[in-house]
């Protein structure tokens, strides 16, 4: 993608190597999935041991990160949609 004269730094930085909508909505999604994945639902299924095994996340630092990282794609989604930045 190339930078716009109008086009933040930050919008730029999310998107930089995605010149299409269709794959910044793929980066969003995968993005919400993995989201949902960090959730430490170990902590609280402890007695159960295939949920450690499948979820093997034990601490809220992923998710911690995880959560600005989505809200950051996505506002600047928003911020291309309402500038008609995408190319076409």
């Amino acid at each position: 993608m190339e930078k716009k004269d109008n086009m933040p730094l930050w919008v730029f930085l999310a998107f930089s190597s995605i010149n299409t909508k269709k794959g910044a909505l793929i980066l969003i999604w995968s993005s919400v999935v993995f989201t949902l994945y960090c959730f430490p639902f170990s902590l609280f299924f402890a007695e159960q041991e295939w949920v450690k095994q499948v979820f093997l996340i034990d601490s809220w630092d992923w998710l911690a990160m995880m959560i600005p990282m989505v809200l950051w794609y996505y506002l600047s989604l928003r911020w291309m949609d309402k500038n008609k930045a995408w190319q076409n």
